[in-house]
């Protein structure tokens, strides 16, 4: 039998749904659940990589809503879209706020780096939490031959998230069951929270070192291994990437057109 899970079934012990909304096998209305990691990543990338040169607002933007248009169909609940897309939400206005204060284009450039940003990393987000992880490490290692070695480490840090977001809750329980907390401090709040945040880590420490033992000695990486199962790269994945470029090339199109693109050191 297949690790065909639903949502319900991948839940942390604390009870908490992790990624999808949607069964793992996709279906018509989450039909990029069902697509190739792969094609995901390579789609992802080329957007990325393609949007490194325009820092203007409307070509990332373009690209932006696109990524949008998608979520729908990827099974993310919104729950974890927050938790995940939270921190790069904020790297975004960060970003925007140091371009208006300190950069040279004001207010444009400041909304062209934000967006860009964003553009940037959400089809990335998309593809790494609407795949799973076991399907992920195939398709890295039968379509992209990437070496097995890395592969497998993405395959274990992807499993180990529900583990640590478990570790988060016990540290935090923990603390509160000692009488550490910060009430309306918030200077002591901040403390508390990296007092958590390196336990954590040292936590993810021995847990990493434990497992990078554990495939050490069952000799992950060290030859050709057989596969038990098969990374299959259907027309839809080829759309998928075909539909990437064509959106990369209807920002820069529509950029020009309206006489907005920026191009990087230009």
């Amino acid at each position: 039998m297949g690790d065909r899970r639903t949502a319900d079934d991948r839940r942390t012990p604390g009870g908490d749904t992790l990624t999808l909304d949607a069964p793992e096998d996709g279906g018509f209305r989450y039909w990029l659940v069902g697509l190739n990691p792969a094609a995901k990543l390579l789609a992802a990338l080329l957007l990325g990589l393609g949007l490194v040169p325009a820092v203007d607002a409307v070509t990332g933007g373009v690209v932006l809503a696109g990524a949008l248009l998608l979520l729908p169909f990827s099974g993310i609940d919104r729950r974890t879209l927050l938790v995940l897309g939270g921190p790069f939400l904020l790297m975004g206005l960060s970003n925007g706020l140091v371009n208006y204060l300190y950069g040279e284009h004001g207010a444009e450039g400041a909304l062209g780096a934000a967006v860009r940003l964003l553009a940037i990393a959400l089809p990335g987000l998309i593809a790494a939490v609407s795949s799973d992880p076991t399907e992920m490490s195939d398709g890295l290692v039968q379509r992209l031959r990437v070496p097995e070695r890395p592969a497998m480490g993405v395959l274990a840090a992807l499993r180990l998230v529900p583990l640590l977001a478990d570790q988060w809750r016990t540290i935090t329980l923990a603390r509160r069951a000692r009488g550490l907390e910060a009430g309306r401090n918030p200077v002591r709040m901040v403390t508390l929270f990296f007092g958590r945040l390196f336990a954590l880590l040292v936590r993810s420490i021995r847990t990493g070192t434990l497992l990078a033992t554990a495939m050490d000695a069952r000799a992950f990486g060290t030859g050709p291994r057989t596969r038990a199962r098969r990374s299959r790269w259907r027309r839809a994945d080829t759309l998928l990437l075909a539909g990437a470029a064509l959106l990369l090339v209807a920002a820069y199109t529509l950029s020009a057109r309206l006489g907005t693109l920026v191009l990087l050191f230009s």
